[in-house]
Formats: C-alpha cells, structure tokens, sequence
C-alpha cells in the first residue's frame, strides 16, 4: 500500500505544504536522504502558539508536535517523495518551555506516534527532544526531521 492511500485509510488529510519564512528551502534531497526544514505547528492555517510549563499543557504540545508532523509528511508530498519514504530515520523536535518544564520528550510524542502510525515500523525513529526558549513567530513546537529514500 502507498503511503498516499494510507493517509486516506487513516482519514488523515494534510494541510497545505507552508512555504519558508526565510531564506531555506522545505526539503534537500542528497545521498538518498530527505532533510526535512523545522516545521511549525499549523492548525486551520495559524501557527499554534505559547510555552510549555506556562499556557501550554502537555496535551495541547503533544497536538502542536503532531500538527508540525503533519506538515513534514505534507512537505514530503509536496516535493513528490511521500511514496518513496524508505524510512523516518530521525526527528529533532524543539519545544518552546519554560526553564524548568521537563516533559519535552512527552510532547515530541506526538509527532513520534504519528509517523508510526502511517509509515508503520518504516516510521519508528532515533530523536531528541529539546527545550528551547523562543521558536519562531511565537509556535509551541518545532519538528524536523531525516527521512530515507527508496531508490
């Protein structure tokens, strides 16, 4: 099965690709891999917003981290890659907190879960998951990531 059908099999639609803020393009294709830029957590089109450990629970994080891996995979579909993924080798998941809010590695959960759940054991991944004090245009989180491609 394509991963294009499994979005359909899953009911999940995509949004729309965001296009850069500043001076990067979304993806590098190099060496068979796809380097994924930092994605925001775009809901109905606006940037989820605020700070772990201050207005932002870590339910509504783990919603923002799997937003932010809703727009990796649209950004793979973008760049026409999403039916060659081989494997989410890795994500960087970077939650705007407080100093001493430590549940980063739970809020990154949400973009981890969701590329399981569409590119199955092909989206089990290494990771880190760090607190960071400003993301860009206020956003609650922030996820890259390094997928591998078939030939």
């Amino acid at each position: 099965m394509s991963y294009t059908a499994k979005l359909a099999e899953l009911s999940i639609t995509l949004p729309k690709a965001a296009a850069p803020v500043a001076s990067y393009v979304p993806v590098v294709v190099h060496g068979g891999m796809a380097y994924v830029s930092g994605q925001l957590p775009f809901v109905d089109g606006v940037v989820v917003k605020g700070r772990l450990g201050d207005d932002v629970d870590v339910e509504a994080g783990k919603a923002a981290a799997r937003a932010c891996g809703l727009m990796i995979v649209a950004q793979l579909q973008a760049a026409g890659l999403l039916d060659q993924v081989e494997r989410v080798v890795k994500l960087g998941a970077f939650i705007n907190c407080t100093a001493d809010f430590t549940d980063q590695p739970e809020v990154a959960n949400g973009a981890s879960d969701l590329m399981e759940q569409i590119f199955g054991g092909a989206g089990q991944h290494a990771r880190a998951a760090v607190g960071v004090p400003a993301l860009p245009r206020g956003a609650a989180v922030e996820v890259d990531a390094i997928v591998a491609l078939r030939a």
